[in-house]
């Protein structure tokens, strides 16, 4: 059989050629210069002890200032670019090259009200061919569980996107109920557009947050803090405090004592998202698939059919979002356009089952009923937070 090439690996084969080319050029310059300095080594009699022992007391004595700072700047200039925390390190042999993210932009209709109907189900379709190298070979295809997206896995490990922890779980969870996030759905920063994300690197720098670090208890109450008191100029109340105590604990599911600085930065750009945006601005962010999973689960809990759910209902799915499916749970006979992860606890899960919190009918009159645009409305935000893979809660529910 042939092999089949698409235009991406045809330019990466043409840039690693000219990469080489131009290596071997300045490796003939190199040279004489070479040359020189062996000449001029044998003149002055230095040994090769000496020159080592120099070596090493350079090293010692670190960077200079300039360096460290350029380090600090192209930090965060990977923010900027919504790159996160892309490993300068990657040995960049047999890589492709990382994709440009292109940040959003806001139209003139995004705070009007979407058309988001209830009865007609979308139909939920993914591409054929894998989205980094652009080739179709079937059922190696792992789709993502957001967006229209699949890949190789192959693809994935080099563009550094795979590594070998997680290269085993989205070969376990990419064709499962629980699904699989993608490079591009895996980080809610992406969501950012260019005037969003200045302010988020403002308040960040304003407040001493280093890009890549992970926080503390402390650190993350003490940023809390001072972001609320930038923004009213007074003490953040002790009930806010201690919200924000349960939310370090929901971002920290391993009980490690600091969360990740790419949990801390979906957080953030969740939390900057539903400040500076209208919720018809975030419906409008909703794939087909989340649209589709969001519909299953009103129609789940609405028993009777009259288009309304309680409150209590409506938290009840806001809850049930975030619970995490363990792995010995998994299922793998499901269809590769499944919707989205369902858990426990959730009102589609209840159809096979008791529910643990079911709600009685009186309850449900008693309260004010909630119709299906109020939500989409109600719930957009904590739907959006539940993108990536982490097992992290990056918007934890009120209670």
């Amino acid at each position: 059989m042939g092999v089949l090439m698409s235009r991406r690996q045809t330019v990466e084969r043409v840039q690693k050629v000219s990469l080489a080319v131009s290596a071997f050029k300045d490796g003939l310059r190199e040279q004489p210069s070479t040359r020189r300095r062996a000449e001029a080594g044998t003149a002055r009699q230095g040994t090769l002890e000496q020159e080592v022992q120099e070596g090493e007391e350079e090293a010692v004595a670190g960077p200079s200032q300039p360096e460290e700072s350029s380090a600090g700047k192209a930090a965060w200039e990977r923010l900027r670019d919504g790159r996160g925390v892309e490993p300068e390190e990657f040995e960049r042999a047999n890589r492709f090259t990382p994709p440009a993210f292109i940040r959003p932009k806001r139209e003139l209709h995004d705070d009007e009200p979407p058309d988001i109907s209830l009865e007609q189900r979308e139909q939920i379709l993914n591409d054929e061919m894998c989205e980094i190298c652009e080739v179709w070979t079937a059922e190696s295809l792992f789709p993502c569980r957001i967006c229209h997206r699949v890949y190789h896995d192959g693809c994935l490990r080099r563009m550094g996107y795979l590594q070998k922890d997680s290269a085993v779980e989205v070969t376990e969870t990419a064709h499962t109920e629980t699904g699989w996030s993608c490079y591009y759905c895996d980080n809610l920063n992406l969501l950012l557009t260019e005037e969003e994300m200045y302010s988020l690197m403002e308040t960040l720098k304003n407040c001493k947050i280093i890009p890549g670090v992970c926080l503390t208890l402390d650190d993350f109450l003490h940023y809390k803090h001072q972001v609320h008191k930038q923004q009213f100029e007074r003490t953040m109340p002790e009930a806010q405090e201690e919200q924000a105590a349960l939310q370090f604990n929901a971002l920290d599911p391993d009980k490690k004592g600091h969360i990740e600085w790419q949990d801390f930065l979906s957080h953030e750009s969740i939390q900057l998202l539903q400040k500076i945006r209208p919720q018809n601005a975030l419906l409008r962010l909703l794939t087909p698939k989340e649209r589709e999973r969001a519909r299953t689960a009103f129609l789940a809990l609405d028993q009777d059919n009259d288009g309304f759910i309680g409150e209590a209902e409506c938290r009840q799915a806001r809850h049930s979002w975030f619970r995490k499916h363990q792995k010995e749970m998994l299922s793998c006979n499901v269809s590769i356009s499944h919707v989205g992860p369902i858990s426990e606890g959730s009102p589609t899960s209840s159809r096979n089952g008791k529910s643990p919190e079911k709600i009685l009918p009186a309850t449900k009159q008693e309260e004010t009923s909630i119709d299906w645009p109020g939500f989409l409305r109600e719930n957009v935000a904590y739907i959006l937070a539940a993108r990536p893979n982490s097992a992290a809660l990056h918007l934890q529910p009120l209670a």
